[in-house]
């Protein structure tokens, strides 16, 4: 036997599921303490106390069918009914008919089950027309007997008050108990927001709290963040050097080649060249990735306008279709664009026309762009993310400029806003539809 099932009833936050755990204790309890409670109180003590009383009317009656006349056999039980406070009548001018009671009335059931297994010559019992008072007929040789006595003779006073003060006490000690529960899971919560924010680019100020595996989970993310940070900054340094350094030996061999005779020969070689620079800018962006700019408002509908406009002064057919909900987005502006300039360069590089698009939702931006080239292969576009990956079937890589960072770049700079990039086959134009999908 399983508990699958119960996880989707379950809540899913800490905090919900912490409430449930206090709750469902306490709650058993009180319905656990309630029948017990109900069981002993109600049933047995209301059964023993209307037995005694039973035991009484039996001798009064027994006393009054002894009596030659109803007025010598009142006078018989005079004392008695005093002593135990009752109320008789005889003949009773109007004796219930029937047993009533209140349906809440619980002890009233077992006050009249009780009375009618003891006494055999009771037609009626009414509980219903005076609570604090118990009215019952019953049946002598010298007519209907009415008798009125005290409810509290055949059930307890007040057997709510029990009931009152667990319940009272009860939601009392859970409020506290929430208060101090909200401030155990306060820490967790900060600390899921540093993890969230560090996941996307931004460093929070945070300091572990809270109980001591608390503690040492927010002081064990501290150590990591400063290791991927140290990490982080040591791939830039080197990245950064290498190509800087790469730069002056370019420069020489570009001065050197310029100076020679043009010769088909110089001419590959200036080529080579070339390609080598472009290959060092591209391994300086990879690198300055996460030193680009902090998030800021941003309006998607203008940076698609802007991009377009850029794309088109350069001779190349992008535009920008469908309507982009206008209103600013917190975004990394700067590495947003350097994202989709080189989507944009990709889709120019292997087709003729480009279409951009953008959609907002609650939790997420999606920039969209399709060109109508070759596309990639579904079986090949996990690869096509990942750096340095050159495909040859799906995209010739004889074009100028295809080091293999473009999409991996893509790909940091959406996980960076808690995103990702997705890679499908374009339904208008047919060939690559390439989705940067970045959370808000």
């Amino acid at each position: 036997m399983t508990f699958a099932w119960l996880k989707r009833y379950a809540p899913r936050s800490l905090y919900g599921r912490a409430v449930l755990i206090l709750l469902m204790p306490v709650i058993l309890i009180q319905l656990v303490v309630t029948v017990v409670f109900i069981q002993r109180h109600y049933e047995d003590v209301t059964d023993q106390m209307s037995r005694s009383v039973a035991l009484e009317l039996r001798f009064l009656v027994n006393t009054l069918n002894a009596a030659p006349s109803a007025a010598r056999g009142m006078a018989d039980v005079a004392p008695l009914v005093a002593a135990l406070r009752l109320e008789l009548r005889l003949p009773d001018p109007a004796p219930p008919t029937a047993d009533s009671r209140i349906f809440y009335d619980l002890s009233g059931r077992i006050v009249i089950a009780t009375l009618r297994d003891e006494l055999s010559d009771l037609p009626a019992i009414d509980l219903q027309s005076d609570l604090k008072r118990v009215h019952l007929a019953l049946t002598t040789v010298h007519g209907p007997l009415g008798v009125d006595f005290p409810r509290s003779r055949v059930s307890a006073s007040n057997p709510h008050q029990l009931l009152v003060l667990m319940v009272g006490v009860s939601l009392f000690l859970t409020v506290i108990s929430f208060l101090f529960l909200r401030n155990q899971v306060r820490p967790i919560h900060k600390l899921a927001e540093a993890a969230e924010a560090f996941g996307r680019g931004r460093a929070l100020p945070y300091r572990p709290r809270g109980a001591s595996e608390v503690r040492a989970a927010g002081q064990a993310f501290l150590d990591m963040r400063n290791r991927i940070e140290r990490q982080i900054e040591q791939r830039t340094v080197m990245l950064s050097g290498v190509s800087h350094d790469l730069r002056t030996p370019l420069t020489r061999l570009k001065l050197g080649l310029s100076m020679l005779d043009e010769t088909p020969d110089i001419a590959e070689l200036q080529g080579d060249v070339r390609d080598m620079q472009a290959m060092l800018d591209t391994f300086l962006d990879f690198a300055q990735l996460d030193s680009l700019d902090d998030p800021e408002p941003v309006n998607p509908a203008d940076m698609l306008d802007t991009l377009a406009r850029g794309a088109a002064r350069a001779g190349q057919d992008v535009r920008v279709v469908g309507q982009c909900p206008a209103g600013p987005v917190l975004l990394r502006p700067m590495a947003v664009r350097r994202a989709l300039d080189n989507l944009i360069g990709n889709a120019v590089r292997f087709g003729t026309h480009v279409e951009l698009s953008c959609t907002v939702t609650e939790r997420a931006v999606v920039f969209s762009v399709e060109d109508d080239g070759p596309g990639i292969a579904p079986a090949a576009r996990e690869e096509a993310l990942k750096p340095f990956t050159r495909l040859d079937k799906a995209r010739s890589q004889n074009r100028g400029g295809n080091v293999g960072l473009g999409l991996s770049i893509a790909v940091d700079i959406a996980r960076q806003h808690g995103g990702t990039l997705r890679l499908d086959t374009s339904a208008r134009l047919g060939g690559l539809r390439a989705d940067l999908v970045l959370a808000r």
